[in-house]
């Protein structure tokens, strides 16, 4: 009867230890935390703050971008209630055709000087997943323009300003084209060769072959890779009812232009960005494409 009694008080023991090892596990896990699984399609897009600046006539602007959490699809989502900034909206520019992954910095919105403690919401909707930011003039997220172009540095360095200017960046202000069809797209940049660009390290000799070789892991060495340096422009679409393929999307600045060309899968009005970079500071344009 004892044996019997013990066995069972071990049995109750040991039932509770698992059950407190499975509370445990649950309260320590942190609330926002998730599996590291990545999804091609169907995941949501969050907006993001990332920050706010006071301009120089007093008024304000909020700084946003976005994090696609879809590694591949390309989300079309024009303003409206699935793409909506409030109050003053639901259109107040911001992004329609949503990249996957992160994209920084991408979207500003004005707001006058007696804002106050008002707040500004942007809701988006996508695969029937709803994510929002809620921003405010809260000091912590204070910015300057500087620390912006420089993405979230101070300018200083070594304790001295540093010298480097941001290129300029010229594109037509409007463009027309046709769908399928390939559109020209030139950009004349300027540079004051500012920091100097990084010399391109010479390709490694090939090692010889030997018996240990065969083991080890291959690489596909078929197609060299392209390493950039100095100015270049990037394009983007940040506007758009359908897709905009770029021949190439980073383009190399060669006498002063930077010159692809884009395709565009349905008719409409497009806004494309080109943003100029020395390889720390930046400038952005728009161009407006009507396509037909």
């Amino acid at each position: 009867m004892r044996a019997r009694v013990s066995l069972i008080t071990v049995a109750t023991c040991g039932a509770l230890l698992l059950t407190g090892r499975g509370v445990l596990a649950q309260t320590t896990t942190p609330p926002t935390w998730t599996p590291d699984i990545k999804f091609a399609s169907g995941r949501e897009v969050v907006p993001y703050l990332e920050g706010w600046i006071k301009n120089p006539d007093e008024t304000f602007d909020f700084i946003f971008g976005y994090y696609s959490r879809n590694m591949e699809q390309e989300l079309a989502i024009p303003a409206g209630p699935e793409n909506s900034v409030m109050p003053g909206g639901p259109d107040r520019g911001q992004p329609t055709y949503f990249l996957p992954r992160r994209q920084p910095r991408i979207y500003r919105v004005r707001v006058p000087k007696d804002w106050g403690d008002k707040a500004l919401t942007w809701t988006i909707t996508a695969n029937g997943r709803t994510e929002k930011v809620v921003a405010k003039l809260v000091p912590a997220y204070e910015k300057d323009e500087r620390f912006i172009q420089t993405n979230n540095q101070t300018g200083i360095v070594f304790g001295q300003e540093e010298l480097n200017k941001p290129p300029t960046i010229e594109t037509p202000s409007t463009l027309t084209a046709t769908v399928g069809m390939p559109l020209t797209l030139t950009a004349n940049v300027t540079d004051d060769g500012l920091p100097k660009p990084r010399p391109v390290p010479a390709p490694k000799p090939a090692a010889p072959s030997t018996e240990a070789s065969r083991f080890q892991s291959q690489r596909n060495s078929s197609t060299p890779r392209v390493q950039l340096v100095g100015t270049r422009v990037t394009w983007l679409e940040y506007r758009g009812p359908g897709k905009v393929t770029f021949e190439t999307p980073v383009v190399q600045v060669a006498d002063g232009k930077a010159v692809t060309t884009a395709r565009f899968s349905a008719p409409g009005t497009y806004t494309l960005f080109a943003t100029a970079g020395d390889g720390k500071l930046s400038t952005r344009t728009q161009v407006t494409v009507t396509v037909q």
